[in-house]
């Protein structure tokens, strides 16, 4: 087997707004002038700087993730990529020799041993992966990547030839394991909820059970940020690991008189509860990831002046200013969601002491 150098891409003046953007930065980071380790400009900074939407900026950053030339940092953003070399060869970081600004563009050294890459005769520019990679192809290697991307760069970032690149084969092969992106959610969607299953014994009470059901969600879609904006509860995916949460949930709440569509609705209610402020974990990876801040470092950044106008105008804010004369209160969303629970819980033991039930 041999070592292939990454290939060069080519982007053409006069394409959409996301390839010309996408290829300046390419051509910044291929100077020198954005260096490995370097912030490239977040999703917000590019559509302040060319005018463009968030879908346009997100697209610019998505293409340069896919090219290998940019990662995400938990804390700091999104970063140019250390150039890496196959064993055992030194780093080859090219940049395409063009006078055309829009068109010079890098990538990084190739990735690994095995990982062959052809011209096809007469199509200039055009790449297709030889077949070296694929022979370990399967279903759950393929879903293990997928789960990554998606847990290291968001949901957004998630493509069927995002995954090839990072499996290292060509995207159509992804095609004899999955017939599309929304079966590779579904099965994305079992394993994670496998990854934590629940305990092997129910909980001694009704309450507890719960409680129990809804925290390991809790930790699940902590584990993965992009995990809830998939969920649905009008169409829920056909995920037997997630349905063993439903399950679980109405099972602690038999034979304590409720109907069976009371079980029912009490455990999907719980559990879009759960999902709903789940959401907005991937809402702030994002947010952190484009700022650099963690949320209380962008609350302290916040003009003090502003934030005084507004929280301490009796008038028109009475409430507002009685919260700001008092106590620190934590509105994190931990404990929204262990407050949201608890009282959920305690209607729950409501309903079951309206129909004669034990709610102990």
């Amino acid at each position: 087997m041999r070592s292939v150098e990454r290939v060069v891409v080519v982007v053409v003046d006069g394409g959409t707004p996301s390839e010309r953007i996408a290829a300046e930065l390419r051509r910044r980071i291929a100077a020198g002038e954005l260096k490995p380790g370097a912030r490239v400009p977040s999703t917000r900074r590019i559509m302040r700087e060319w005018g463009v939407a968030m879908a346009t900026a997100t697209k610019v950053l998505n293409r340069l993730r896919e090219d290998g030339l940019v990662r995400a940092v938990p804390g700091v953003g999104t970063v140019v990529a250390a150039r890496r070399a196959p064993a055992g060869a030194p780093a080859q970081g090219r940049a395409v020799a063009g006078r055309d600004a829009g068109r010079e563009v890098g990538r990084e050294a190739g990735r690994e041993v095995g990982r062959e890459a052809e011209r096809v005769p007469g199509a200039a520019g055009v790449v297709r992966r030889a077949k070296g990679g694929e022979r370990e192809l399967g279903q759950e290697r393929m879903v293990e990547a997928a789960v990554r991307v998606a847990d290291h760069e968001g949901l957004a970032a998630l493509s069927m030839r995002r995954v090839a690149t990072e499996l290292g084969v060509a995207t159509m092969s992804l095609y004899r394991h999955v017939p599309g992106k929304d079966e590779l959610l579904r099965l994305m969607t079992d394993r994670v909820f496998g990854e934590q299953p629940l305990a092997a014994a129910p909980a001694p009470d009704w309450r507890t059970g719960l409680e129990e059901v809804s925290r390991l969600q809790w930790r699940i879609y902590r584990s993965h940020p992009w995990l809830a904006s998939t969920m649905s509860f009008t169409r829920p995916v056909l995920a037997p690991d997630a349905a063993l949460h439903t399950e679980r949930a109405i099972s602690a709440l038999a034979g304590l008189g409720l109907s069976w569509e009371e079980m029912a609705q009490a455990s999907v209610s719980l559990a879009a509860f759960t999902c709903g402020l789940a959401v907005h974990f991937e809402r702030e990876a994002q947010a952190e990831q484009d700022s650099g801040m963690s949320a209380e470092e962008w609350m302290e950044r916040l003009d003090d002046e502003d934030h005084d106008r507004l929280m301490s105008d009796p008038e028109r804010f009475p409430m507002f200013d009685a919260l700001n004369r008092g106590p620190e209160i934590d509105l994190g969303l931990d404990a929204l969601f262990e407050f949201g629970l608890a009282r959920m819980l305690d209607g729950v033991g409501a309903l079951i002491a309206a129909r004669g039930g034990a709610t102990g």
